[in-house]
């Protein structure tokens, strides 16, 4: 609790006991009261009981230890990219992928009066976000744990230097000065969040509906692996919407992929190219089946 600044912990202290006593309607998230995340769970789940946490790492352990039925988390952005560790995170939680939520992201540059500010606190995936902003205007990028926190430690700090890029909730929880709203830099900001849970939805439960299926795997250290085990999928016509790489270790010697599908276990299509990829892999590993949010395209 005392990670917070101290105009955030009342409001922390309020949701935590709200969630302790619902933990099935419980939804925990990254951030302070009035992030971003914040707004996702409300949007996701409008009965839910957002519940918030520090960090990344500890919203999953909310669900793992049972204080939350369900955690929603950023993911990637689409002008700033990859929500950073977040594909570390993911496999080591031993969560499951049970939904999707996009959402529009706009910020908004909020302090103690109207400046000038020489610096400005964010995540740095909204500092990213509204980078060309920033520079035009000779305000320097301060990382924080997250937008709504970065409000309540310029409230706290009390510096009419400083400033905040957050969502307009966070003006208003924290009693700051709203200087300029949409300040991201691509008026077509998205975020995509996803939910995890305990255990797998049923892939039964998505049939007919929509589907996505997100997986990590290791191909072989062999010619042409890779190329071979994405035939999988182009031989089966299951659309990939979505490839990323990324280290294990040091060695350098392995590389993971983390990819999104079309469709869900079941389908005759998709359990032919999960069989045919996993003969080109080390391990594959189904991170969740889940409803489609939006149609990729």
């Amino acid at each position: 609790m005392d990670s917070y600044p101290q105009p955030a912990r009342a409001l922390v202290t309020k949701m935590a006991d709200d969630a302790a006593a619902h933990p099935a309607r419980a939804l925990a998230l990254q951030g302070a009261p009035g992030c971003n995340g914040h707004r996702a769970a409300l949007e996701y789940d409008p009965h839910c009981l957002p519940l918030p946490c520090f960090a990344f790492e500890d919203a999953l352990d909310a669900v793992k230890e049972g204080r939350a039925a369900r955690a929603i988390i950023p993911i990637e952005n689409s002008q700033n990219g990859r929500v950073a560790d977040i594909h570390f995170l993911l496999p080591e939680s031993g969560l499951a992928i049970v939904g999707e939520h996009f959402m529009e992201i706009h910020h908004a540059l909020m302090g103690l009066g109207q400046g000038p500010f020489t610096g400005a606190y964010s995540h740095p995936q909204a500092l990213g976000q509204s980078r060309h902003y920033l520079r035009e205007r000779g305000i320097v990028p301060l990382s924080y744990a997250d937008t709504a926190g970065a409000a309540a430690y310029v409230k706290e700090q009390g510096d009419p230097t400083a400033c905040a890029i957050a969502p307009a909730l966070a003006a208003e929880l924290y009693g700051l000065d709203i200087v300029e709203r949409n300040v991201e830099d691509a008026a077509d900001n998205m975020t995509r969040f996803v939910v995890l849970a305990r255990e797998p939805l049923d892939p039964v439960a998505l049939s007919g509906a929509p589907a996505m299926t997100t997986f990590i795997f290791e191909v072989k250290n062999v010619p042409a692996a890779l190329y071979k085990a994405l035939g999988a999928f182009a031989t089966n016509g299951v659309n990939m919407t979505k490839l990323e790489s990324y280290q294990v270790g040091a060695s350098f010697a392995a590389t993971t992929f983390y990819a999104d599908i079309e469709g869900a276990p079941g389908n005759p299509r998709i359990d032919q190219a999960m069989e045919e990829l996993a003969f080109h892999c080390k391990f594959v590993r189904l991170l969740g089946s889940y409803r489609q949010a939006r149609a990729r395209g």
